[in-house]
């Protein structure tokens, strides 16, 4: 198997293409139902980017693949909605950015170093 120098110092295999889809069907099989909770999240081009920084191991990428999965499941980062976060924006935390994602999305960036004291029932 080949190696080549990537972007950072370490070496990184250069698999073939029937290679990699092996890989993504390893992992794929390795999370199991938790590919069926966020279909779209578990596309191949997703698993291969898991499998790529993680050097093409297939134990490393479904572990943080799951855990990313899980995390989603209990968080839903994809429900939050301005009417859910706006009073941190009163804080300048967050804002609403004037341009939008490539599926047509508003795009939220969140400054955590704005973050003001107090409490609040739910944190970001």
């Amino acid at each position: 198997m080949p190696l080549r120098k990537s972007r950072s110092s370490a070496v990184e295999k250069a698999l073939s293409p029937e290679e990699q889809q092996a890989k993504i069907n390893e992992v794929r099989r390795m999370i199991g139902p938790s590919s069926e909770a966020l279909p779209d999240f578990c596309s191949d081009a997703s698993i291969s980017r898991y499998l790529w920084s993680r050097n093409w191991n297939a134990e490393k990428a479904s572990k943080m693949l799951k855990e990313t999965v899980k995390w989603r499941l209990k968080y839903k980062p994809e429900a939050i909605r301005w009417e859910d976060v706006a009073h941190e924006a009163a804080t300048g935390k967050i804002y609403r950015a004037d341009y939008f994602d490539k599926y047509g999305r508003s795009v939220l960036v969140m400054r955590p170093g704005f973050q003001v004291g107090g409490k609040y029932k739910r944190k970001l």
